[in-house]
């Protein structure tokens, strides 16, 4: 173990019914996780249960482990899958004198079908049995879980038992290793946390738990509850049972609200910050049915568990045959009940009756584009369910057309943060494969293309039009349609006069202010060299309103006068960055860091970042260490 050891975890429990989950966990943390009386007097597990340990790491860290233990009985499936669904690992339990039993089967392909990638196995009662049946049953579990998940992440089977405390070291140093291979932390995703209890405590009113899958809670923070879109207020935060200013992601929150009633909230309900994600009931998905499940024919009705939640939800085939067995499909689901979900989250399909898990899947599309015809619409699914994430926010914005789509619809419809999609998207928009229009509209190449085919033809007569009926007959909005315009008139494809267009005529006299205001503005970010002002200053400077400016600049980045720098308010004209290849020319091969490059150019900080970044891009120069190593001219 290294220091890349996470500070906590959360692992759930799998396996059949009286397989020991429950004990096992009470005898590695002390707490007994079944709470309520008919669990007790049943000594059986019905609800969700849970309970944490801290483990000592041999960096010296502590480590938090916290367990969401499930039920393994049938018939409170849909229990055990509100736990699971929120887990990145998990804890398969089987019992040494039973070995694999039916509900050993379907969590696990359960887990699978959530897209769990890590665990452990334990083999629990080992006491129970003699030292061969104990062999015997370690080599049939092994053989159970070939081709699994487990398998595959070389998780190990680990023999233990509760009542002697046998293998209990053995379980936790596993547990510690497992904490490693599945940790993985994001900050590229909104604020999401499903709820799984919610609970009135005394002198404090309504408290609701769950496990924050993405972004940052703050004690104070207004967030709102999906599907209601009900505002509610952060007034306290505990994680891992002790008080916290914020809750970081991938851990076990208890979250006091105020400005709700703990009746009014269930489980399956998300908070997620204001303005970001709504829940949806619509979703284009891809699924694998299990090999013993029955055929799935159109228009069938099923139970959708994705998280916490649970509905129902109606099938839509695209290619009406019945989905077979051990297949792979696309197809529509229509829930009856709206869910926060979004691109990448996984699902399990269950049947009515006979109740039982048919197969599972991944969210591709959670809006759906209306009145698209269907061989369409799978063509595009088709694209996107095998491309990179940078290719698939492309692909988001090509369908958009000539309306284009704005950064946070694009990030309502990801779940990723602004940030995120600015940084993937920003190589697409340096090479004038996607516009951004106004600091804020995305438009791809080919919309962009059609547009201005659309505007010149009209305009090959040779007649002037006026420019608000071009607009009408293009159908295009103000802001595609003045960004199209400026890019035409600044290729002289067109001209503008007396707010009439026509096709360009280098014979006519026109007087074009924009065509002034752009040279302009080019000018300014040349003597500016490597420090250029922000497109707030420029407007500030040349007097004109920031959204025309930020459109002004729009055409020159297009036009390769200026270069992004990474942020929406960075821009260096194209020859300064050509003077500063020449200047680190005669370096070739040698090793530089931030304090020598800004030695160098004689900027600060603020831009040094930004230029080193690009430089990197541009193979220029590579990151190592700290330091950038100089490379030979790409």
């Amino acid at each position: 173990m290294t220091n890349n050891t996470p500070n906590s975890i959360i692992i759930g429990t799998a396996g059949h019914i009286d397989h020991g989950k429950t004990t096992l966990v009470r005898a590695l943390t002390g707490i007994d996780t079944d709470r309520l009386p008919e669990e007790k007097r049943r000594g059986i597990t019905i609800d969700l249960g849970f309970a944490s340990l801290e483990l000592p790491t041999p960096n010296g860290s502590p480590l938090r482990i916290s367990f969401v233990d499930v039920p393994g009985h049938s018939l409170f499936i849909r229990n055990m899958l509100a736990g699971t669904g929120c887990v990145p690992a998990v804890m398969l339990v089987v019992a040494a004198d039973e070995g694999i039993k039916p509900q050993t089967v379907e969590h696990l392909a359960i887990c699978e079908f959530l897209g769990i990638s890590h665990g452990l196995t334990v083999i629990t009662k080992a006491d129970a049995v003699s030292v061969s049946q104990l062999q015997e049953v370690t080599r049939s579990i092994e053989r159970f879980l070939q081709g699994t998940f487990l398998f595959k992440d070389n998780a190990p089977v680990v023999q233990a038992s509760a009542a002697t405390g046998a293998g209990l070291e053995a379980v936790r140093a596993e547990l510690l290793n497992l904490a490693v291979r599945a940790h993985h932390v994001t900050s590229d995703a909104l604020t999401r946390m499903p709820l799984d209890r919610s609970f009135v405590m005394k002198g404090f009113g309504t408290v609701v738990t769950g496990t924050l899958l993405s972004g940052t809670i703050r004690d104070g923070q207004t967030l709102h509850l999906q599907p209601d879109d009900r505002s509610v207020r952060v007034r306290g935060l505990q994680s891992h049972g002790k008080p916290v200013p914020s809750a970081q992601p991938g851990s076990r929150v208890a979250v006091n609200l105020s400005g709700i009633d703990a009746p009014q909230v269930r489980r399956g309900q998300t908070l997620v910050s204001p303005r970001t994600l709504s829940s949806v009931d619509t979703l284009d998905v891809e699924v694998r049915l299990l090999q013993s499940a029955p055929a799935l024919k159109h228009r069938a009705s099923i139970h959708f568990h994705a998280f916490t939640s649970e509905t129902m939800a109606s099938v839509f085939l695209y290619g009406y045959e019945a989905v077979q067995p051990g297949s792979l499909r696309l197809m529509r689901l229509r829930l009856a009940e709206p869910i926060v979900l979004v691109p990448g989250d996984r699902f399990v399909l269950r049947q009515p009756l006979p109740a039982g898990t048919i197969g599972g899947g991944r969210v591709l599309d959670t809006h759906p584009q209306p009145r698209l015809r269907k061989s369409v619409t799978q063509g595009w699914l088709e694209q996107l369910r095998a491309a990179s994430p940078t290719t698939q926010l492309a692909l988001r914005v090509s369908r958009c057309n000539a309306s284009g789509i704005a950064l946070d619809a694009l990030s309502a419809e990801t779940g990723l943060t602004l940030d995120a999609i600015r940084l993937q998207i920003g190589p697409a928009i340096e090479s004038g494969d996607i516009h951004l229009i106004s600091n804020n509209l995305l438009l791809s190449r080919e919309a962009f293309d059609t547009a201005a085919r659309e505007i010149t033809t009209r305009l090959q007569t040779g007649e002037r039009v006026k420019s608000s009926q071009l607009r009408g007959q293009a159908a295009l909005s103000h802001p595609v349609f003045d960004f199209v315009i400026d890019s035409l008139i600044h290729e002289r494809k067109i001209q503008l006069r007396d707010e009439t267009v026509s096709s360009y005529d280098a014979s006519v006299p026109t007087s074009n202010p924009e065509s002034d205001r752009l040279a302009a503005i080019a000018h300014a970010y040349e003597e500016s060299g490597l420090a250029p002002p922000s497109v707030l200053e420029l407007a500030q400077q040349f007097n004109i309103k920031e959204t025309d400016m930020r459109r002004l600049v729009t055409t020159l980045q297009r036009d390769k006068t200026i270069i992004r720098m990474g942020s929406d308010d960075l821009f260096v004209h194209s020859a300064a960055l050509s003077r500063l290849a020449a200047q680190l020319a005669p370096l070739r091969g040698s090793l530089m860091d931030v304090a020598r490059f800004k030695q160098l150019t004689g900027v600060s900080r603020k831009y040094a970042i930004p230029l080193l970044e690009y430089l990197d891009r541009q193979r220029i120069t590579i990151k190592q260490n700290g330091q950038r190593l100089i490379l030979s001219k790409p």
